[in-house]
């Protein structure tokens, strides 16, 4: 395991113990990279590097645009996803790749909740990541559906994961009750638009298993040709 910092964010990486590995890139909200880390090793998945950031600006850095708080509980959304790609790619990304064996074959992208937002986001912006996952992602977010839908050309992606809990959308809000719909939604678009896709519904809650989910996405990743 190898951390540094990138101004204010938390990088560990988990290298692959042979050169020309894939890497992939997981942004999370809180230290449970390496729980992931270890569900994966313990269900078995081909060599790979995992690269964990943390220590993220949540509501700032994995959203594309503003919008109001969605609850009493919650703060405004400020949209810094662009900024926070830019910085990824930049900076985050070379110094995370000079700390591993040789080049990496792909890279993927994959977060959860609001993190998944952002995966599904970056790939219509960046040629860079030719694998998403998008776990239990924020796809109620208000205009996501519709920029996806619009931006098709632009996603390069090949591979795309997207899962949900059979219970996230019976939510008293009203803002994230479409969030079935849009998953369901934009997964069949792209599925048509010729990318392997699939969506996964698992049972609970946005708050259930979130390790156990995150792991099975990278792992779909990585088990894909």
């Amino acid at each position: 395991m190898i951390s540094f910092t990138a101004e204010n964010k938390a990088v560990t990486i988990f290298p692959g113990s042979e050169p020309d590995r894939p890497v992939i890139y997981l942004n999370t909200f809180g230290d449970e990279g390496e729980q992931v880390f270890q569900e994966l090793q313990a269900h078995g998945c081909p060599d790979f590097n995992l690269a964990v950031i943390g220590n993220l600006e949540w509501n700032h850095d994995m959203v594309p645009w503003d919008i109001l708080s969605i609850s009493e509980k919650d703060a405004a959304f400020t949209g810094g996803a662009d900024e926070y790609l830019n910085f990824l790619i930049g900076r985050i990304i070379p110094e995370a790749e000079r700390e591993i064996k040789g080049k990496p074959v792909w890279r993927g992208l994959a977060g959860y909740s609001l993190a998944g937002l952002f995966a599904v986001y970056a790939v219509c912006r960046t040629e860079l990541f030719p694998r998403a996952a998008s776990m239990s992602g924020s796809l109620w977010f208000p205009g996501i559906k519709d920029y996806i839908l619009s931006h098709g050309e632009e996603v390069k992606a090949e591979h795309i994961y997207f899962s949900l809990g059979d219970r996230e959308n019976r939510t008293r809000n009203r803002t994230m009750k479409c969030v079935r719909e849009n998953t369901e939604e934009i997964e069949t678009f792209l599925k048509s638009r010729g990318k392997d896709t699939v969506f996964q519904l698992n049972p609970g809650g946005h708050f259930n298993n979130t390790v156990e989910r995150s792991a099975a996405g990278i792992r779909w990743l990585l088990g894909r040709p």
